[in-house]
Parts: structure tokens; C-alpha cells; sequence
């Protein structure tokens, strides 16, 4: 981790990197977070007893809005093209589901805000729609699983040099 911060000007102040000159490249980043919830939460997601519906399938949803509204939350994100967004669900135990998202552009920067973005809606949402049932819900463990593309080439989440 020697590399400058790019989003500091001359001046010490905040600004939006410019990535005009960047090689436009194939972009894919995953991105992950965990939801861990009393046991019978997570059996009533399973069999679809949520009152407000299919909470799976409403995270997927929000999950996939985030990623492409990600530049209008983080604010020197690049407005990007993406080409393609998909949200994954693991249960992993009786409490916990992990959230898996992957996300794709052709462009001159990275998508891996997009991809944390979107792993973070999706575990809000789960929590905004179970919450009547389990205010003690923990979002956890979110993080870059991968990235590739670009000049900093792969990243592998745990791999050094990968």
C-alpha cells in the first residue's frame, strides 16, 4: 500500500479522478457481506413468510438498482455502464446468509464500489424487510472478494501479489 491517494488535488482537496487516459478494459469485481439473524427469521425467509414479501428476491432487486445508482452515493464514483449485475444468496448456517455480488463494465475504472455497494443494499433490504420480526439482525463481514481489469491488474481478497 504505497501507491498516493488520486482523489486529492494539488491542493490538498477532494476531486474526482480523471480517467480519460485510462486504457478502456474488461472491469469484474465481487464483493461480499453476511446477514445473521435469529434462527426462525431465516426459516421464514426460507418458506416465504416475510409479510412484506419475497425478501430474496426483493434484495436481488435492490442490490442490482445499487450497483448502477452507486455514483450517485459515493461521490467520486465515475457515472459507469455496466454491463452486467448479479446478486447471490448462500444461507451458510441457520443464521446467517451471505450475499455474493458481481459486477461488469467495459470501461476506463473499476467497479468495485458498485459491488460493495450492492452487497450493502441487498443486506439493508433484508433487514428493512425482516425487522418487524428481528430488530437484532447483524450485517457483517463486507469486503472485496475480487477485482480484475485495469493497470493494478487481479485482486484476490486474502492473496498476496495475486
Amino acid at each position: 500500500m504505497t501507491e498516493e491517494l488520486t482523489h486529492i488535488n494539488a491542493q490538498g482537496r477532494a476531486r474526482q479522478v480523471d480517467v480519460s487516459d485510462k486504457a478502456v478494459t474488461r472491469r469484474v469485481a465481487t464483493a461480499t457481506a453476511t446477514v445473521i439473524m435469529a434462527p426462525e427469521t431465516l426459516v421464514r425467509i426460507k418458506e416465504g413468510g416475510i409479510a412484506k414479501g419475497d425478501v430474496l428476491a426483493v434484495a436481488q432487486v435492490a442490490g442490482i438498482m445499487a450497483a448502477k445508482k452507486t455514483s450517485e452515493l459515493i461521490p467520486m464514483c465515475h457515472v459507469l455502464l455496466l454491463t452486467g449485475v448479479d446478486i447471490s444468496f448462500e444461507f451458510t448456517s441457520e443464521r446467517e446468509i451471505v450475499i455474493v455480488s458481481e459486477v461488469k463494465t467495459t470501461g476506463q475504472t473499476g467497479v468495485e464500489m458498485e459491488a460493495l455497494t450492492a452487497v450493502q443494499v441487498a443486506a439493508l433490504t433484508i433487514y428493512d424487510m425482516c425487522k418487524a420480526i428481528d430488530r437484532g439482525m447483524m450485517m457483517t463481514d463486507c469486503h472485496l472478494l475480487t477485482k480484475s481489469g485495469g493497470k493494478s491488474g487481479e485482486f484476490v481478497y486474502g492473496v498476496e501479489d495475486a
